[in-house]
């Protein structure tokens, strides 16, 4: 399917059901395959950062992960079918995987985060194989025993929780290395299913509003908060050329 262009950034004009069956197709394909979640934020970064604008153009699924991106795609007249959550999308493949008897690797978050977030996981997922953890403030010089135990491991999914754009970097540069078919970001997943962070209640979600709940609940967030007027500008003002 041809990409959806918002700001110059493609997206794929996917449901949570289509990207899913797309990510079945990676594991089975088994080539190495970059997948993306990007909301605004991303978006007017990737404006600034040409390497992150190189990543998300040559990632194999871009999915509208915020609101926002939702939005644009209907103003710019070629909606999105759907907002893709980062997280549903992870914890949608980790079924499969649960499934399939895919084996997962988790590398990121604060020490401990990780692992616990595996546990948790292992509980929801009973049947599911996770093959290695490691937390994510590594050195530069601790990378190379962090991709030979990767290697070592051969996970058919890995999950990055790095922060954006490290994490996209960080797996565009090393997943022809390791040659795993499913790399996503997860930003902030470990997180949650660790319990340190909570998501939005259900109706918050249902209602867009999970945005406002983060930065309520972690106030720091509201820095991140000024891409969104630049993007919602930039946006009206692409409406506007097309039109002219």
């Amino acid at each position: 399917m041809k990409k959806i262009q918002i700001l110059g950034r493609g997206f794929d004009p996917v449901t949570m059901e289509e990207a899913q069956a797309r990510l079945a197709d990676f594991v089975a394909e088994g080539n190495s395959h970059l997948v993306i979640t990007a909301n605004p934020e991303m978006v007017i970064k990737a404006r600034g950062d040409q390497l992150l604008a190189e990543i998300m153009d040559r990632a194999d699924l871009v999915v509208a992960d915020g609101i926002g991106v939702v939005w644009a795609s209907r103003v710019l007249g070629k909606p999105v079918p759907e907002r893709i959550p980062g997280i549903e999308l992870a914890e949608g493949l980790l079924a499969q995987a649960s499934r399939q008897g895919w084996k997962v690797f988790l590398l990121g978050g604060s020490e401990g985060v990780a692992e616990e977030a595996a546990q948790s996981l292992q509980r929801s997922f009973p049947e599911i194989k996770i093959v290695g953890t490691c937390h994510g403030y590594f050195s530069s010089g601790e990378e190379g025993e962090i991709l030979k135990k990767i290697d070592r491991e051969k996970p058919h999914i890995l999950l990055a929780a790095l922060g954006v754009p490290r994490q996209e970097k960080w797996l565009a540069a090393y997943l022809g290395t390791l040659k795993i078919p499913v790399a996503i970001g997860v930003g902030g997943s470990f997180n949650v299913w660790a319990g340190v962070d909570k998501r939005a209640p259900l109706w918050i979600r249902k209602v867009n509003l999970e945005w406002l709940y983060r930065v309520i609940k972690q106030p720091w967030r509201i820095k991140r908060l000024a891409a969104l007027p630049i993007f919602a500008l930039a946006v009206i003002w692409s409406r506007f050329k097309q039109g002219r």
